[in-house]
């Protein structure tokens, strides 16, 4: 369980359009975005929601990682994505790949303004004292 959670919500976001409704764009970046970031992906699924009237579908766009997930959603009739990024450090410490992963996609959808929150999950346990 010992890991990094890390979650921003995007508001005002000034990118184009399409990065807010493409899901296999977005998706083919997201996947970018965690291999330069030094991550392993071992799965993927982009789902592109239908329009409604308050304007176009969003998109789901979740990467499974050997380390655990990312996963993003955005509100292209609001301008707004939500991000969240969870690294296990149990073999390792990815908490430093966590956060450059979060920045290239905060970079990708050019927030007016971010909250961002960090939250360290878990413990790794002393070892079980047998007698």
């Amino acid at each position: 369980m010992h890991g990094l959670h890390l979650t921003a919500d995007l508001h005002d976001c000034r990118c184009e359009t399409r990065w807010l409704v493409d899901a296999p764009m977005l998706g083919a970046a997201c996947v970018k975005a965690v291999e330069a970031a030094g991550l392993q992906a071992v799965g993927t699924l982009f789902h592109a929601f239908p329009a409604s009237p308050q304007g176009p579908g969003g998109v789901t766009a979740t990467v499974l990682l050997a380390e655990s997930h990312l996963c993003v959603h955005t509100w292209p009739e609001q301008r707004g994505a939500t991000l969240d990024v969870y690294v296990c450090n149990f073999g390792a410490d990815h908490s430093a790949k966590a956060r450059a992963l979060m920045g290239a996609l905060e970079a990708l959808f050019v927030p007016g303004r971010a909250e961002r929150h960090a939250l360290q999950r878990g413990a790794i346990a002393a070892e079980a004292v047998t007698s």
